[in-house]
């Protein structure tokens, strides 16, 4: 049986335990259950995967299909997104739905899969937060069109390097890893670099960052790192994978030698947003601020209710136009970086 729609899709790639059929299956076999029953089985299984939540988070997956439609480019499958989404749940538990909903409708409009190399939903307090990574910028440089092929790395202490900025390129940069010796003789990361060959044939200006240029831009920069410091949790990317954030610094400081396109700007800026804390849908439409104060007010409904299958009941409330927020002197800071 073709699964035509979102929700048909989203409930068979999201394999509940072996002792509880697919949609697919349940439809399909021959004691077929009715749809509902399906339905309450996927949640069931989310539920003893990552508890209420994680279930809402489905539902909400559902309720919002049309956006989740429109929001995904159509070179994006579909099953990877929701599979990567699902994988994902059990550790975005303790996050508001409707930040968990804002979050993936921003990781799903840039097409980017929450997988662990493109992006991460990760979970700050009660709030989920979408970070773009490394190869998510290094696949929006390739969309533009403009870009023929992307290079970072980082050299270490054993590597043979050498910089010349005022040599011609490709002179000017040279970087051979010393790939046959054990991992411990290369040595610790001295450097990451980044630099791009466009598609006219034309090399960018190579991007070259020091651990400490690395711990300025944190320092500096990373609202994300300061609040894990001030409570002690420690638990920001600067902290948990130093090395990828000093990697994907290199990429990011790209924009200021490589033509831009929009959407690549439009990343930035999502970026910056969601390490300061601040709501990440800023390129997105009006209407779809809306559907996160819709979000917003049905969760607050329903903590405010003891009754669990009332707080299901309840229906959403009518979509509301809400203004975009005017860019603080911060925020226009933190987009020239």
């Amino acid at each position: 049986m073709a699964l035509s729609s979102l929700k048909d899709r989203v409930r068979a790639v999201a394999a509940p335990p072996a002792d509880l059929p697919t949609v697919e299956e349940t439809v399909t076999g021959s004691e077929a259950a009715p749809a509902e029953s399906a339905r309450e089985q996927l949640h069931a299984a989310a539920k003893g995967e990552g508890g209420t939540l994680a279930d809402t988070a489905l539902t909400w997956l559902e309720q919002y299909q049309g956006e989740f439609t429109r929001a995904l480019p159509s070179h994006v499958d579909t099953g990877a997104f929701f599979t990567a989404v699902r994988a994902a749940l059990p550790g975005l538990v303790r996050c508001t739905p409707a930040s968990l909903l804002q979050a993936l409708l921003t990781c799903a409009r840039f097409g980017l899969v929450p997988d662990g190399r493109h992006a991460v939903i990760k979970r700050e307090g009660k709030v989920a937060v979408f970070v773009p990574m490394a190869q998510g910028y290094v696949e929006l440089m390739y969309r533009s069109g403009r870009v023929g092929s992307i290079h970072v790395g980082m050299i270490h202490e054993g590597d043979e390097w050498a910089y010349e900025p005022t040599a011609p390129a490709p002179l000017d940069f040279t970087h051979k890893p010393a790939l046959t010796v054990p991992k411990a003789e290369r040595g610790a990361p001295i450097l990451a670099y980044a630099f791009a060959w466009m598609a006219n044939g034309a090399r960018s200006q190579v991007i070259v960052l020091t651990r400490e240029d690395a711990e300025e831009i944190r320092d500096e920069y990373s609202q994300a790192y300061q609040r894990a410091q001030e409570s002690g949790t420690n638990d920001s990317f600067w902290h948990t994978d130093f090395v990828a954030m000093w990697r994907k610094s290199a990429l990011r400081r790209l924009h200021k030698v490589v033509p831009m396109s929009a959407e690549l700007v439009a990343l930035l800026k999502a970026d910056d947003a969601g390490d300061a804390g601040q709501v990440q849908v800023i390129h997105a439409p009006v209407e779809e601020r809306a559907l996160l104060v819709e979000a917003e007010e049905a969760h607050e409904r329903a903590e405010e209710s003891q009754d669990p299958e009332e707080t299901r009941a309840r229906p959403l409330p009518r979509k509301k136009r809400v203004q975009p927020q005017r860019s603080t002197r911060r925020s226009r800071k933190r987009s020239r970086r």
